[in-house]
């Protein structure tokens, strides 16, 4: 099992272990609302992730595992996973919106500048500014 750090590091060290290609389609598997293996979940969602793991009780939380699959192309990135994080900006729970922007900023997925500006208006602050942030680094001049 993965040792638990920053998201980042831990990220990352999923992708040295595993390769970046492996993490990125657990991660659009994630966003799909598909079954990954447990130890891709830890890496992702740190000691949390412990509660999902398999035989454990049903939980209200799933929608945790498409943050944190969202949150792992915010470190590991790849435009085949643009349709899954198009589903992240239209899901129902914010966190999961939220974490879709933060992703579209960093690495400035001009495909989903529609999504962002729809995200601008959101009910909830925190996509609100999410969104924000995203259409700043899309509209802004480029090296």
């Amino acid at each position: 099992m993965t040792s638990w750090g920053p998201p980042r590091a831990s990220i990352e060290a999923e992708c040295a272990r595993r390769g970046r290609g492996a993490v990125v389609d657990g991660c659009r598997a994630l966003l799909r609302g598909d079954e990954v293996d447990h130890p891709l979940v830890v890496a992702l969602g740190g000691p949390a992730a412990s509660a999902h793991a398999p035989g454990m009780p049903p939980r209200d939380d799933v929608y945790w595992l498409r943050v944190w699959g969202a949150r792992g192309l915010l470190w590991a990135f790849e435009p085949e996973a643009v349709p899954e994080l198009r589903l992240a900006a239209h899901d129902e729970r914010w966190r999961v919106r939220e974490m879709a922007m933060k992703v579209v900023a960093r690495h400035r997925v001009d495909e989903l500048l529609d999504e962002a500006l729809v995200l601008r208006e959101d009910a909830t602050p925190r996509v609100r500014a999410a969104a924000a942030r995203a259409l700043a680094a899309l509209t802004a001049a480029r090296p």
